[in-house]
């Protein structure tokens, strides 16, 4: 299997809801650095896995959508808890419906599978990885 990672970063506020998270409770920030790692079992005409380019503006475009935000004010995630977990899963959804819509080019029909993750500090992060 070939594999090609691209990384990112974004910031952004929220607060969460139930007693597991403790002072977290209280609206505070994060800054995630945010690594794609697309996979496909064979390189295209080109020899890649997918443009790198287009990987990386796609991610930074997908990740600005909550840069710079608080997501407690974010209608589609009201009674959400955005952790990291979560905010992993909805940069995998946004990637994988921009690879549905051709804006990762056309090698990007033959990936096969997404890894997503969030670092939300140098010693913890979260994953969700998936097949496409």
């Amino acid at each position: 299997m070939f594999s090609l990672t691209v990384r990112d970063h974004f910031m952004i506020a929220h607060s969460f809801s139930g007693d597991v998270f403790g002072p977290a409770q209280r609206q505070h920030g994060a800054t995630y650095v945010v690594d794609v790692t697309f996979k496909r079992p064979s390189l295209d005409d080109d020899d890649l896995v997918i443009d790198i380019g287009l990987a990386s503006s796609t991610l930074h475009a997908v990740l600005d959508e909550f840069n710079l935000r608080n997501l407690d004010e974010t209608e589609e995630f009201k009674g959400r808890n955005t952790t990291t977990e979560f905010m992993a899963k909805v940069v995998f959804d946004r990637l994988a419906r921009a690879i549905e819509e051709g804006r990762l080019g056309p090698a990007a029909s033959e990936l096969s599978e997404m890894n997503v993750t969030l670092h939300e500090s140098h010693i913890a992060w979260a994953s969700y990885e998936g097949a496409l």
